[in-house]
């Protein structure tokens, strides 16, 4: 069964290869087009207190928006090239982290898992 994020990826494929991008997508390249991108991300919310990047003004959220747009196609892109499911991934990561961070100890508080 096709899922969204299956989806979404093959229209990604296409997109790149309807333009004969396949040349430039190696895993290097798309590593690096996506650190740049979620710097672009992470620009918009420089200087803002906690509370102001949790209330945006409307244009504000639109250009994040943006951002996350591209910062997930690149991610996508990538675990293309590398055959790697990236909601397997993240679950995976969910299930370690759950380990690494218990309930009753991290509740609450920003400590790494190793400082508890």
């Amino acid at each position: 069964m096709k899922t969204n994020l299956n989806i979404l990826t093959e229209q990604i494929k296409n997109f790149a290869d309807e333009r004969d991008w396949e040349q430039f997508h190696s895993p290097k390249n798309l590593t690096m087009a996506l650190s740049v991108e979620v710097a672009e991300l992470m620009e918009h919310f420089m200087w803002l207190t906690q509370q102001e990047s949790r209330e945006l003004k409307e244009s504000k959220r639109a250009a994040v928006k943006e951002e996350i747009g591209d910062s997930m196609i690149y991610l996508l892109r990538l675990s293309d090239q590398l055959g790697i499911d990236p909601f397997e991934a993240a679950e995976q990561k969910l299930a370690e982290n759950a380990k690494k961070y218990p309930i009753d100890k991290a509740r609450g508080n920003a400590k790494k898992y190793d400082e508890f």
